[in-house]
């Protein structure tokens, strides 16, 4: 077992492959420059069982998503087309955009963060496209077509019955999945109710719709049935950023070229310590397994999305020619050539500050957060008016954004100046979830006015209740014209 075995002929810091070794073209691309297609073999081990696990869940909750209800609303609802939002079951604004932006920010400095101590493990383990693709469309295609040998030679043949139809099978089993992740979609946009409606009424009485979910689905369908890893490789700009965010402190899926170099074929007779060479057996295990077709052994690369079926496969492969695991593992290029990891250091820890001041300063926004958005403009291209023989009105606009579930009566009170608010029309009355605007007068004394443009305070309550305090301009005449 050479399981500490350094060897004396590499570099110390980074392992260089031997010459003419190294990979010098996309995985994905044939010497003719075509579309080498890949077929994975299906992994098996201990941490595609844990991806498993969060690969069901994680489906779990996407698709039972639109279905779970608080207080009568979705749980979950992001209809841009009302421009209404619920998040974890609490109404959601335009006017609450900057809580949406702060959203943004904060999670782009967690991936950030995270990427920096643990790499490209998001991709692996919960993006949606690795989600969908190994674990719902490559299922199919291991229960219909096989592994990865019986793909390569089904993918050979010629058309005859066999391929037709379980290329037919497969491909219709991709559309009605896709056709299925399309509309679960268009629940948390229009909410479930509403997707019930116009699955009830038929694809006629909603033409426009049902084309939309159609061309919706055919995007699913093609990107996992043909374009399948080349998101990872050329859409996702996620993978780029690998190369900003990781240094040699990073924890990714990493060969450890100190123990496993140089390479060489398993003979169980030979004693591997004595003719130098190190745990590797060459076996390109790691590389069958590989979803997007790499050799993990040439050092982190672009394609590379830390799934770990190299480190299951290279396991196996370990335990069966009596040598210890850990060859592929979770570790760092530092780690590798000094044997310390260490996780944290001065940027993680940068990021971790900001990160954790950005969390307080977004969960004390939603804690400040008002029941009730007011906002109250003047009415455009008018001006002041005699209300009687010592008292000057202004029409103003009030527009009330109700937050909450329950119908609020609202009352406007002029806290500013002697004076009062008389609303046009009924009492105001804001139903739960709900937009209502209403027409006012803000009259107040001559006597309490000291120039032409007063400022003004108004409150908006609730049953007395201070729901939130705005202020305005009050226009009257100028006081030269009063004196004259």
């Amino acid at each position: 077992m050479n399981q500490n075995k350094t060897n004396p002929n590499l570099e110390e810091d980074v392992y260089q492959p031997k010459s003419g070794s190294f990979r010098d073209k996309i995985s994905t691309i044939d010497s003719s420059g075509k579309r080498a297609w890949i077929f994975p073999k299906k992994p098996r081990g201990k941490l595609y069982n844990y991806r498993w696990i969060v690969a069901i869940i994680l489906l779990t909750l996407l698709f039972a998503g639109p279905f779970i209800k608080y207080k009568g609303e979705p749980f979950m609802l992001f209809n841009i087309f009302e421009r209404k939002f619920i998040l974890f079951g609490q109404l959601f604004w335009p006017q609450d955009f900057h809580l949406v932006v702060l959203l943004l920010i904060t999670f782009i400095v967690f991936i950030i963060l995270f990427t920096v101590i643990f790499g490209r493990i998001f991709c692996g383990w919960v993006c949606p496209q690795t989600i969908f693709m190994e674990f719902v469309f490559r299922q199919i295609e291991y229960w219909i077509e096989g592994d990865f040998n019986k793909q390569k030679k089904l993918a050979r043949q010629a058309w005859n019955f066999e391929k037709i139809w379980k290329k037919t099978l497969k491909h219709l089993l991709f559309y009605a999945i896709a056709f299925a992740i399309s509309n679960t979609f268009l629940a948390y946009l229009v909410g479930i109710d509403n997707l019930k409606e116009l699955v009830v009424n038929g694809p006629m009485a909603n033409l426009a719709s049902f084309v939309a979910i159609l061309l919706f689905s055919g995007v699913f369908y093609f990107i996992f049935a043909f374009f399948r890893e080349q998101v990872c490789l050329i859409a996702c700009p996620y993978g780029r950023l690998q190369g900003v965010l990781l240094d040699s402190k990073s924890i990714v899926v990493a060969y450890d070229y100190k123990r496993g170099e140089p390479k060489g074929k398993y003979n169980p007779l030979e004693d591997r310590a004595s003719t130098s060479k190190g745990d590797c057996i060459d076996c390109k295990s790691c590389i069958t397994v590989c979803p997007t077709g790499i050799d993990i052994r040439n050092g982190t690369q672009l394609e590379c999305i830390n799934c770990t079926a190299c480190i299951d496969a290279c396991d196996s492969i370990m335990d069966r020619v009596g040598l210890p695991r850990g060859l592929i593992r979770y570790d760092s290029e530092k780690g590798i050539s000094e044997g310390v990891r260490k996780i944290f250091n001065g940027r993680t820890i940068a990021y971790s500050v900001v990160l954790t001041i950005l969390l307080l300063v977004v969960g004390t926004l939603f804690t400040l957060r008002s029941d009730v958005e007011a906002t109250i403009l003047r009415v455009p291209a008018t001006l002041f008016q005699e209300y009687g023989p010592n008292q000057l009105s202004n029409v103003y606009k009030v527009q009330l954004v109700n937050k909450t579930r329950n119908d609020l009566p609202v009352q406007l009170e002029l806290v500013s100046h002697q004076g009062e608010i008389k609303i046009m029309g009924d009492p105001i009355v804001v139903e739960g979830g709900n937009i209502k605007e209403a027409n006012f007068l803000v009259i107040i004394d001559k006597e309490s006015l000291t120039a032409s443009n007063t400022r003004i305070v108004i409150e908006v309550k609730s049953d007395d209740k201070l729901l939130s305090s705005y202020k305005t301009t009050f226009i009257g005449p100028n006081r030269l014209d009063q004196k004259n």
